[in-house]
């Protein structure tokens, strides 16, 4: 699939950014193009008493919010841009969805082995583990 004209900026960091991107594309095989975060619509009314906001909802005023270093931030954007990139970012919420649900089933296959592997007696039982014979450690007073 083709670049989308959003991520074509010029710039030392864009650069960077992109050469990343390609590394974990290639890497992973994910989807070029997808893009994460939430598109949301708010209404706000100008205060102009002229205005069809005035006795109405308000304009419309899109916006992008996304996580980036465990900070949230909110990339306001136009309308037409909001409804170009809203099968990006759908795209981007599928995606994160099955991958959370990839690594949640291998979780899951992973206690189911463990379990086939107490009944069979293999590896340490579950109180051995806890390097305290039988089971418990002795209370502190």
């Amino acid at each position: 699939m083709a670049q989308n004209r959003c991520y074509s900026a010029k710039s030392k960091e864009s650069s960077l950014l992109r050469r990343r991107k390609h590394q974990l594309v290639r890497r992973f095989g994910l989807p070029e193009n997808a893009l994460g975060g939430h598109l949301a619509v708010t209404y706000r009314r100008c205060g102009k008493q002229g205005c069809h906001c005035a006795d109405g909802e308000g304009h419309p005023q899109w916006a992008l919010s996304y996580s980036y270093q465990g900070t949230r931030r909110t990339e306001k954007l136009s309308a037409e841009l909001a409804a170009e990139l809203a099968p990006l970012v759908e795209e981007g919420r599928q995606i994160r969805e099955a991958v959370m649900e990839v690594l949640a089933i291998n979780v899951q296959l992973l206690k189911l082995w463990r379990g086939q592997e107490r009944e069979r007696g293999g590896g340490r039982p579950p109180r051995a583990a806890a390097g305290v014979k039988g089971g418990r450690r002795p209370r502190r007073r």
